[in-house]
């Protein structure tokens, strides 16, 4: 009887430790994704975004010369680039902090840090040569080109690289610990069955052998154990299907809408810069287009088009999907999302998106061809104005599409984190602990007397 006791009390030790070491890990690997990795990749996008923001504003503060015309919205986009050079300070600290005893991160991190000085240091030049200069509209000087040139080129080549490494590794680490946690929640469920159908089996055979040597029915103690061992055998398994559950949902739902959204806001910004690089610069005007298209691909890729054909080609797959929105015949950052609809109110947010691009890229075609006509003027100001229907307000309505649906998904990765955190977090484990330490009590309750008859 004592061999018997003991190798219950191993089984149920066995049953609570597996519980325990799966639900652990569940939380552990929860809160590695929700409160760092995840949070990481969010603030290196968003750094990303940050610095084709400031790049688009230079662009943009080039493009107004002294004409008198555009003081007021050159005013305005002064404030925009100091905004987005805040902004970008704000979340290089960030970055700086989550890559501390990472080597690789910490070479990109400074990389971006010596660079950035640099990049602010030949746009502020570019604002002084210009502002000296006295240039019409549309037309800087060569000296004020040449330091943006300079400037744009090293964000380019060294700044967005060294952001882009970053946020690679810290999506690799979200991937793998994803990855490893839902391998073990599989085959953890089943340690938990497996080691908590031994424990209940062993209690019952011991509820056996006692009633068959003392010829009792019952034994209350024991069968009281044996009722709390079956609600944690329940709970386990529940739990850990439960916190997979919030895994998936915090992750493959959430995060990955995050960061698609994230960089397509980034990829929407430079698209916006390019727009202004080209009027400022008829030098390199062939490669800004090309640009241009390129990230339009990115965000909404329609397979075979060319800039000429892009707006008709994706008006008619934007209108079958519109008909059945679970068609989406397009790619890029865009299609992704509209592929990974999770949440209330994400579809009809993502629509937005899909309207306001459709409208931004109509309006590029209007700012070249009024550049092609010789109304440079025109072209800048249709470019750079905020009324209804020029090319920066109707930017402005897919920079706000782009966030509401972004903030969609934040909030629901938030959510299902914060879910976790509350279902493994340590009134569970407390709860837990006293459930384990009932059940061993009442065992060697029941079994005690018995054993006191034999001395």
């Amino acid at each position: 009887m004592r061999g018997l006791t003991g190798v219950c009390l191993a089984a149920l030790l066995t049953a609570a430790a597996a519980t325990a070491t799966v639900l652990g890990g569940a939380r552990e690997g929860t809160d590695t994704i929700g409160h760092r990795a995840a949070p990481q990749a969010v603030r290196s996008t968003d750094l990303f975004f940050a610095l084709n923001d400031m790049d688009s504003q230079a662009a943009n503060l080039l493009l107004f010369g002294a004409d008198p015309d555009f003081a007021a919205v050159r005013g305005q986009t002064l404030d925009a680039y100091e905004r987005s050079r805040t902004r970008a300070d704000s979340d290089l600290q960030g970055v700086a902090e989550a890559v501390v005893g990472d080597p690789s991160g910490q070479r990109a991190v400074q990389t971006v840090i010596g660079e950035l000085g640099r990049y602010e240091g030949r746009v502020a030049r570019a604002q002084l040569l210009e502002e000296q200069a006295q240039a019409p509209a549309g037309r800087p000087s060569g000296e004020a080109l040449a330091a943006y040139r300079e400037a744009t080129d090293l964000l380019r080549q060294r700044l967005l690289p060294a952001v882009d490494e970053v946020t690679a590794a810290n999506a690799a680490a979200v991937e793998r610990i994803y990855g490893a946690q839902r391998r073990d929640l599989d085959s953890g469920r089943w340690w938990i069955l497996v080691t908590g159908l031994l424990a209940l089996v062993g209690l019952g055979i011991l509820q056996r052998v006692l009633a068959v040597r003392f010829r009792r029915a019952v034994n209350v103690p024991l069968a009281v154990a044996t009722l709390l061992a079956l609600a944690g055998l329940l709970a386990g398994p529940a739990l850990a299907a439960r916190a997979e559950h919030l895994l998936v949902v915090a992750k493959s739902n959430a995060y990955d809408s995050v960061i698609a959204l994230g960089r397509a806001r980034a990829v929407a910004y430079d698209l916006n810069a390019d727009e202004s690089r080209y009027l400022t610069d008829p030098a390199r005007a062939a490669a800004y287009e090309q640009s241009f298209f390129d990230k339009t691909q990115s965000f909404a890729r329609v397979d075979g088009a060319t800039l000429g054909s892009y707006d008709n080609e994706l008006a008619a797959l934007a209108d079958r999907h519109r008909a059945d929105r679970a068609t989406v015949g397009f790619g890029g950052f865009l299609g992704a999302e509209l592929r990974n609809i999770t949440f209330v109110g994400e579809q009809d947010a993502a629509e937005r998106v899909l309207a306001a691009f459709q409208a931004y890229q109509r309006d590029d075609r209007r700012i070249r061809e009024l550049d092609a006509q010789g109304r440079l003027k025109e072209a800048v100001a249709f470019d750079t104005g905020l009324a209804a229907g020029q090319s920066n307000a109707d930017f402005g309505l897919l920079a706000t599409a782009l966030d509401d649906v972004q903030e969609i998904n934040r909030h629901a990765m938030d959510r299902a984190v914060a879910a976790t955190d509350e279902d493994l977090g340590t009134t569970t484990a407390a709860l837990g602990g006293a459930l384990l330490a009932a059940v061993l009590a009442l065992t060697v309750l029941g079994v005690r007397p018995r054993l006191r008859e034999f001395a």
